[in-house]
């Protein structure tokens, strides 16, 4: 019998040491696997687009002025805007670019006489659009860590050896470390009221894009934006809209009821001299003359033969209808 000090066999060493290597091989395994299912967890996935179970009202897109996307060879931000906004079904896309030049066009042949007997294009069938949605870059302060050169000496630089116009991308976009920060600007078409203004931000490798064309890849390049996908700096931009529009949408969400019941009503004229009434009776007290062609303001409460409306000061009273028409 070996006493516990006595040294071991070689035998005994040999069947040791391949248990140990044994065992190492399986923990080995065991490791390889978790990380592989760590890296499977935790694999990105594509930019997620809110999605709105009801239309939260019609939408324009208009293009920024500044056209800052010409100088990263990239595609208007416009049609990037209209698949991220037609993915989620949130808004009614109304088109007021190339595609509002193709109807006018049809609606000019239809007044010429030139198109089929009732082919049903005139005046008045056009859906107005409840927001204008305009997609721009966001200025960074100067102080921001994230710009390479701050104050007086970024703007020397970027005037001397940044090509021109690109100065002002570079102050919500940066090329070296592929960061953007973008905005989304939403402006009510009735009352002009800015209803949101929300910034995206996005830093390379944030998240992934699939590379075929059934995802949202596919989507953008069919829809004239595939220059946005092609490109790191285009998919940062990308996913900084999305993270925007996101926002934007929760924004809107907060208002009540539809877009076109939260605008201001339009505003209406006098067809002929008249008074406005306390209330909807030609015995009530009367609140003021009115005068041929005066602008009123309607509050959108109707009675019989009578509309409740505003003055430009304020005073509030009711006017017979017939008197009253759509100021242009």
């Amino acid at each position: 019998m070996f006493s516990s000090n006595q040294p071991r066999s070689s035998a005994n060493m040999t069947n040791v040491l391949a248990g140990s290597i044994g065992r190492g091989a399986v923990i080995g395994l065991a490791l390889m696997s978790l990380t592989h299912a760590a890296h499977a967890n935790g694999a990105k996935a594509e930019p997620q687009i809110p999605v709105c179970d009801h239309t939260l009202g019609s939408l324009a897109i208009q293009e920024p002025q500044n056209q800052w996307w010409v100088q990263l060879n990239l595609d208007s931000p416009e049609a990037l805007i209209k698949v991220i906004v037609s993915q989620s079904h949130c808004f009614k896309l109304v088109d007021r670019g190339r595609g509002l030049d193709a109807a006018q066009n049809e609606r000019e042949l239809s007044a010429d006489g030139d198109l089929a007997a009732k082919s049903n294009i005139g005046k008045g069938q056009m859906k107005a659009a409840d927001y204008i949605l305009v997609p721009d870059v966001a200025s960074r302060n100067n102080n921001s860590a994230a710009t390479a050169v701050g104050g007086q000496i970024a703007s020397t630089f970027l005037s001397k050896f940044v090509p021109m116009g690109l100065g002002s991308v570079l102050s919500g976009i940066s090329l070296k470390s592929k960061t953007a920060d973008v905005a989304l600007t939403l402006t009510d078409t009735r009352s002009t009221e800015q209803v949101a203004l929300e910034q995206g931000h996005a830093r390379k490798m944030d998240l992934a894009w699939d590379a075929g064309g059934a995802g949202l890849a596919g989507a953008f390049a069919a829809a004239g934006a595939g220059s946005y996908t092609n490109t790191e700096m285009g998919k940062v931009l990308t996913q900084a809209y999305i993270d925007a529009y996101t926002k934007m949408v929760a924004d809107v969400r907060q208002l009540s009821g539809h877009a076109s019941t939260n605008n201001a009503p339009q505003g209406i004229k006098t067809l002929a001299f008249g008074k406005l009434y306390a209330s909807p009776d030609l015995k009530s007290q009367v609140v003021r003359n009115l005068d041929s062609g005066m602008m009123l303001y309607p509050t959108g409460d109707r009675m019989a033969d009578w509309s409740k409306a505003s003055d430009e000061l304020g005073n509030e009273g009711w006017v017979q209808s017939k008197l009253i028409a759509l100021a242009n």
